[in-house]
C-alpha cells in the first residue's frame, strides 16, 4: 500500500483594504490598504512558523480569489517567501566551521523548509467571496430599498446579511453556504489531485474572503453551522485545516477570531 502523505491547507483571508462604509464586501474591487500590505509580507513568517511546527513542506504555489485585495496579499506573501527562502540559503563559499558553521547551517536548512526560493500565485474564481449579484457595491440601505421598490419582493429579514442560506434575490446573488461549497469542493480537488501526485507532507496556502472561508469549514465539518454566526477571521488571520486519509478535515491550528455580534461575509 503506497504511503499516504499529510494534506494541511492554511486558510487565510486577506489583508486589511478599501472597503467603502455600509457597502458587503462582496465582489468588492478595491485594494489593500497600507496596513494591509505590512499584513500581507508579515504573513510569509507566520506560514514558515506553521510549516516548520508541522513539519510540512510549503506548496511552491498559493492560491487564491481572483479578487483583487486577495491576489495582493498572495503576491506579496510570495515574494516574502521567496526572500526568506534566498536569505536561508548560504553561497558554497561562505561555508564555515565552528559556531558560524552551524549557523549557516541551520540557516540552509531554514530554506530547504520552504521547499523553493521562488513562490507563484495561482488565481482562482471559485475562491471568491459570496457574491450580491445585481446589488453589487450597494449599500445596506440601498439593496433594502431596492428590494422594498419591487412588488414583486417580500421585506429582507433583519439577519440576511449573516444568515448562512440567505441569498438575495438578485440575478447573480449567491448565499454564504453557496459560496462556501465553493471554496470546499476546490480543496478538495486540490486535495485528490495531492493524493495522487505528491511525495511529501504539504501545506497549501489558500488566500480567499472570511464569509466563503468559514462556510466552507462548514461544508467540510470542521465547524457547525451553528457556530459559524459567530466567528469572524481577523485580516491575514489563518486556520489550518487537515484532509485525513478517510475524507474528514480538521482542524489542527491557527484560531478564529470571536465575535459577540454576526455580521456576515468578509
Amino acid at each position: 500500500m503506497p504511503e499516504r502523505h499529510r494534506f494541511v491547507v492554511a486558510l487565510v483571508r486577506h489583508g486589511d483594504y478599501d472597503q467603502p462604509d455600509r457597502v458587503p464586501s462582496a465582489l468588492l474591487p478595491h485594494p489593500l490598504t497600507a496596513k494591509g500590505r505590512e499584513q500581507a509580507r508579515e504573513l510569509a513568517a507566520t506560514l514558515l512558523a506553521e510549516a516548520k511546527a508541522h513539519a510540512l513542506t510549503l506548496a511552491p504555489t498559493l492560491d487564491c480569489s481572483s479578487l483583487l485585495r486577495a491576489w495582493q496579499t498572495a503576491t506579496l506573501a510570495a515574494e516574502r517567501l521567496g526572500e526568506l527562502a534566498q536569505a536561508g540559503r548560504p553561497a558554497p563559499e561562505l561555508a564555515e566551521s565552528g559556531a558560524r558553521g552551524r549557523e549557516l547551517a541551520e540557516s540552509a536548512a531554514r530554506g530547504r523548509e520552504l521547499g523553493s526560493t521562488r513562490f507563484a500565485v495561482a488565481e482562482h474564481d471559485s475562491l471568491c467571496e459570496r457574491s450580491m449579484g445585481a446589488a453589487a457595491n450597494l449599500t445596506l440601505e440601498q439593496i433594502a430599498a431596492a428590494v422594498a421598490s419591487d412588488p414583486r419582493l417580500t421585506p429582507l429579514p433583519p439577519t440576511w446579511k449573516s444568515h448562512p442560506r440567505h441569498r438575495l434575490p438578485f440575478l447573480g446573488a449567491e448565499s454564504l453556504m453557496q459560496a462556501g461549497a465553493r471554496v470546499a469542493a476546490h480543496l478538495e480537488q486540490r486535495a485528490h489531485a495531492h493524493s495522487h501526485d505528491s511525495r511529501e507532507d504539504r501545506l497549501l496556502v489558500v488566500v480567499s474572503h472570511g464569509g466563503a472561508l468559514r462556510h466552507a469549514a462548514v461544508t467540510l465539518g470542521v465547524l457547525a453551522i451553528e457556530q459559524v454566526g459567530t466567528l469572524s477571521m481577523h485580516h491575514c488571520g489563518h486556520v489550518l485545516i487537515e484532509r485525513d486519509g478517510d475524507g474528514t478535515w480538521t482542524q489542527i491550528g491557527g484560531q478564529w477570531k470571536v465575535r459577540s455580534a454576526a455580521s456576515g461575509g468578509d
